[in-house]
């Protein structure tokens, strides 16, 4: 009766280790995910596959060698989570959504959708060299305000990913808190003015297009980014350089990631010599958005 009692509980006590290690390697993959450089073997992205593995060997690892921790750990976890998702922190709502985005990249990219940029000449070749060079000067990236402005903003979001993605965290997140708080407003009938970055940011993020997309490319510039301004009927937006194409590949799967409440459907782009230019206009509610049109006047490079 003994040894059937014993028998009884050395079956529960192992079910109930399973059970503890599968909710140990719940949160570990996401966790672990986060401190290694995204993975991609031709169209797939390994992140889950090498973050589950990782988690699931650490709680082997951990079961095997201190079976009495394995309890206190769970609930520790557990705990953190509760507290992180009651102060905003990592708790498991972004738990969840680095899953569903792991889950993505595992099973394939995004779809990519190259526009062709189609340049348009004009026999308005004065007044359009002379918008040109006028809106080139207005890109002063060497102002201190735009500077400081720049780098306060690049750390407000997605700072737990920089071990992941490196400095593009840094230039999304700058892009988020700009097309997160730009309010348009037109200018006058008569007159089209372009103010520059330090006279947007101090007149609370309101203007135009062609103010948006100074203030943009400015404190895109300010913290290192090459970015470009193109000219269409009636409208400007700026577009950023990711590189060639495995810079981005790792910057469409950062997007993914870290724009994941976003309906993206595609990642839109431009490449020209064997390198990728997104989006980053005011219409487009994560980089790497829909255009507004594919005719240009002007690519101002900068």
């Amino acid at each position: 009766m003994n040894q059937a009692q014993d028998d009884k509980y050395g079956h529960t006590r192992k079910v109930l280790l399973v059970i503890l290690s599968i909710l140990a390697v719940i949160p570990l993959a996401p966790l672990i995910n986060r401190y290694i450089p995204p993975l991609v073997l031709g169209d797939w992205n390994l992140d889950l596959t090498v973050s589950i593995i990782l988690a699931a060997a650490l709680t082997f690892t951990t079961l095997r060698l201190f079976r009495f921790l394995l309890l206190p750990a769970v609930g520790l976890l557990i705990l953190v989570l509760i507290y992180n998702q009651l102060t905003n922190g990592y708790g498991f709502g972004n738990m969840l959504r680095d899953y569903k985005t792991m889950v993505q990249n595992n099973w394939g990219k995004k779809e990519q959708k190259e526009i062709d940029l189609v340049l348009r000449p004009t026999f308005f070749d004065g007044p359009l060299t002379k918008t040109v060079k006028a809106l080139q000067s207005k890109v002063i990236a060497t102002d201190s305000l735009v500077r400081n402005y720049s780098v306060k903003y690049s750390l407000e979001s997605f700072d737990e990913y920089y071990p992941k993605y490196g400095s593009q965290v840094r230039l999304l997140s700058l892009f988020k808190h700009i097309n997160s708080n730009f309010k348009y407003v037109s200018d006058s009938e008569r007159d089209e003015y372009f103010a520059t970055a330090r006279e947007t940011i101090q007149n609370g993020l309101g203007g135009d297009c062609d103010d948006h997309t100074l203030l943009m490319v400015t404190c895109m510039k300010a913290i290192g980014a090459h970015c470009r301004m193109i000219l269409t009927d009636g409208h400007l937006y700026p577009e950023l350089l990711c590189g060639d194409e495995k810079q981005f590949e790792m910057m469409q799967q950062a997007v993914i990631h870290l724009f994941g409440n976003e309906a993206i459907d595609n990642m839109y782009y431009h490449e020209q010599n064997g390198q990728y230019w997104i989006n980053l206009d005011y219409t487009a509610r994560y980089p790497g958005g829909p255009y507004v049109s594919e005719t240009a006047y002007a690519i101002i490079n900068l």
